[in-house]
């Protein structure tokens, strides 16, 4: 198909997906609802173990397998479009939704130089080099498809003043996409973007124990100005003090369901409570229509 219409919905039932940091999290919900809706997936994740554990337990839901990969090494994520290639001979849709948050202070000036590399590194250049690898192929291949990139409430419409450099990144991510996706209209192709805004409570992604994974030659100097990892039961409970009463947790599989509803749809945009952020966005344009600092993000704390 060569038009600036695309088909009007994909049906997932057959399709071979890509999810990076698909062990675990929102990547993890993403691939079960795509298993269970027929597709072939193709986990991407930098943790072996847990890749390989991940696909033990959902090979019987339908046929996955694991690619153990660093997405910020373009060596790496080029072995992994290879398999993929080699494999099945197409990859129709790219989920680009490996991320980090940047392990540094809460004040932008606490953050140091190894804090931004790490953060941009996966969530920024992690994102540009798999669409680099991968969508030429898939533009080669033809084929309806998406790449769908994740992004952020907190950056990718406006900060949280205390996650700057992961904030700065998700803003990268949201531009970029659009980007994306209108150079794939004037290609001529039936591939299109979408940026995920994960949302509908609290999701248990592992994000803040993403210190786990990261490279020493990347490590703070000065950690006793760092954030500490945190467990998902720990941003709970501070959640719960904050608000005065317990934040709701999203079920990650029908997250994963969610999304991949919206994929089907081609949504350009796929998240929830969007009215939401329609008024902070209208707040914000209207400050700066002023010339004056526009609200940020509070992402309900």
């Amino acid at each position: 198909m060569s038009s600036d219409t695309p088909s009007e919905r994909l049906d997932v039932n057959g399709m071979v997906a890509v999810v990076t940091g698909g062990a675990g999290g929102i990547g993890k919900g993403i691939v079960a609802a795509l298993l269970q809706r027929g597709a072939t997936v193709v986990i991407a994740d930098i943790e072996a173990d847990t890749t390989e554990a991940t696909v033990a337990e959902l090979s019987d839901v339908g046929p996955v397998s694991g690619c153990p990969t660093d997405v910020a090494d373009e060596h790496s994520v080029a072995a992994l479009a290879d398999y993929v290639y080699n494999t099945h001979g197409r990859c129709n849709l790219l989920f680009n939704n490996a991320g980090v948050t940047s392990g540094g202070g809460g004040k932008p000036w606490e953050q140091e130089p190894n804090d931004w590399r790490w953060c941009f590194s996966v969530n920024v250049f992690g994102v540009a080099i798999c669409t680099t690898e991968f969508v030429p192929r898939m533009l080669a291949g033809g084929l309806p498809g998406q790449i769908i990139n994740t992004s952020s409430g907190d950056g990718g419409f406006a900060p949280v003043p205390t996650a700057s450099v992961y904030a700065a990144s998700k803003a990268a991510v949201s531009c970029f996409t659009e980007t994306v996706h209108t150079n794939l209209i004037r290609e001529g192709s039936d591939l299109r973007a979408s940026v995920l805004y994960p949302s509908g409570g609290m999701l248990d992604t592992g994000l803040f124990t993403a210190q786990r994974n990261r490279p020493a030659h990347l490590a703070r100097v000065g950690d006793a100005t760092g954030r500490r990892s945190m467990t998902f039961q720990e941003l709970k409970d501070i959640m719960t003090e904050v608000r005065g009463y317990e934040p709701e947790v999203a079920d990650l599989l029908e997250h994963g369901n969610f999304v991949v509803d919206c994929v089907e749809e081609r949504r350009f945009i796929i998240g929830r409570n969007i009215e939401d952020t329609v008024t902070l966005l209208h707040r914000r344009a209207e400050a700066i229509g002023r010339y004056e600092m526009p609200d940020y993000h509070d992402m309900g704390l």
